[in-house]
């Protein structure tokens, strides 16, 4: 694991440990080395996450749609930013450029990007571990529903382990490096005809 794209909320949330865990996340992963690819805002979380990328001499790619950039809201102290144009090139370019997920406590944007490397993954489209750090219980109903999902036939346990959980960083970290993804057939061919 080289690069890690790490998805989180623009906002703070109301409880100062969201904000001090995702600058601990940044600081912790500059630390190791990896290179973070996240959504390029200097607020909320995700500002956070870069700050303690940065103030490690880490490095950290932004990836921003045209129209959010234009908000005054990028970052701009970044190793590097890209420039998109649509949110969906958005996802796809941090997913091209990762080779891991982490997921920080956000809304629906967060959800929506988790969800759809949940799903790849699920389809045999790719084998990167997704990483949920649970900071604060934050994500302790998704938990459940995982198991509720199971328990009534929507999701196989084989799918269910593509997502892992902690709430210590170190701990996900350590999943992560060794993940092995489940033997899922491929259900959708990459290549375009």
């Amino acid at each position: 694991m080289k690069s890690i794209a790490v998805y989180c909320g623009s906002g703070d949330g109301y409880n100062e440990l969201y904000r001090e865990q995702a600058y601990e996340t940044g600081r912790m992963l500059a630390e190791k080395g990896l290179s973070v690819i996240y959504g390029g805002a200097k607020i909320g979380l995700m500002g956070a996450v870069a700050d303690g990328v940065l103030n490690n001499n880490g490095n950290i790619t932004g990836v921003i749609p045209d129209f959010l950039r234009n908000k005054e809201i990028v970052h701009e102290g970044l190793t590097d930013l890209v420039v998109v144009s649509t949110m969906h090139q958005r996802k796809l370019v941090m997913y091209e450029q990762c080779d891991a997920i982490l997921v920080l406590p956000g809304g629906w944007g967060t959800m929506d990007e988790m969800f759809e490397m949940l799903t790849w993954g699920q389809l045999g489209m790719h084998t990167k571990p997704i990483g949920l750090l649970n900071i604060n219980g934050y994500y302790d109903a998704l938990k459940a529903l995982n198991t509720t999902m199971v328990q009534e036939g929507f999701l196989g346990e084989c799918a269910r382990s593509i997502l892992l959980f902690s709430d210590s960083l170190p701990e996900l970290l350590d999943k992560m490096e060794s993940y092995e993804a489940p033997d899922i057939p491929q259900v959708i061919n990459k290549q375009t005809t």
